[in-house]
Parts: C-alpha cells; structure tokens; sequence
C-alpha cells in the first residue's frame, strides 16, 4: 500500500479477491485507498476491473454493503453473548459449581483466582498427588502443576 500511495504502478492484478485482505472489510478498504490513488485493481476470478466495467463498481458495492452486514452481525452476537453471560452469573448459573458455555467459571471482570502457592508445596511435600492437592484446594490440575514448577525453579 506504501507502493500505492507513492504511485509506483498503474494496477494491480490479484488471482482471488480474498487474497488482496484478511476480511472483506479490510479488502475493500485497500481497493478505496487503491481508487483514492488512481491505481486500477483487477481481480482474475471474480472478474473485477475498477477501471473497465460499471458491473464491476456495482459488484464492489454489493461486497461493501455484504462486508457491513456482516460486521454488524459480528458485533450483535459478540455483544448478545456478553449480555447472555452478565445474566447467567447474576442468576447463579454461572459459579463455582456450573460451568460457563465458554468454560470460564470467572464473574464479569474478576482477577483470577489467588491462592496460597506454599500450601501447594506442603501437600506435595506430605505425598499427596497433584489431583489430590487440585481437589482439596479448589484448583485446576495445571495450576497446580504450575504452582510447584515455579517454585521448583525458583530454588
């Protein structure tokens, strides 16, 4: 896009139209910035030429008005989904005993759990395993695991 904006070419030839951005959105973005420019931008497969046709311009803006619906839908499920958990953990159906959709047992913006490390280290010290130790105190097997890999570094 540099090479765009300083006009070191006239067009710019894609095979696929998918491959020129990460999204849609982002692709179209780059054509308006290509058009800003006066660079011509060809797309082999879907028949593309911002320079040629009127159907060309009529398909981009077709992909643009697609290319916002689906930003939109993108935002109203992200957003739904928030609201969806924000209800279940004010009801109780999200806590300690029931596990989120998502496999998160955290309330809306909550640190993550803290805990004593050096009891980690007693009860793995006394023989207990590491499942055991998860289980009395609450934790995921990992964390443990973690727990007393950290401190074994530490030493």
């Amino acid at each position: 896009m540099l090479d765009a904006r300083a006009r070191k070419f006239d067009c710019l030839l894609v095979w696929k139209l998918d491959r020129f951005g990460r999204s849609l959105v982002d692709c179209l973005n780059n054509i308006g910035a290509l058009e800003e420019n006066r660079i011509r931008f060809i797309s082999v497969t879907k028949g593309l030429d911002t320079d040629q046709h009127p159907a060309s311009r009529f398909l981009l803006h077709v992909l643009g008005a697609a290319a916002k619906f689906e930003r939109s839908l993108i935002r109203e499920r992200t957003q739904a989904g928030q609201e969806r958990y924000r209800q279940d953990y004010a009801a109780g159906k999200v806590r300690k005993t029931v596990s989120s959709r998502s496999g998160r047992n955290l309330p809306p913006h909550r640190p993550k759990k803290v805990f004593d490390r050096e009891e980690v280290a007693i009860l793995r010290y006394l023989g207990l395993f590491f499942r055991q130790i998860a289980n009395r105190l609450g934790l995921g097997v990992g964390t443990v695991v973690r727990a007393q890999q950290e401190r074994s570094k530490s030493l």
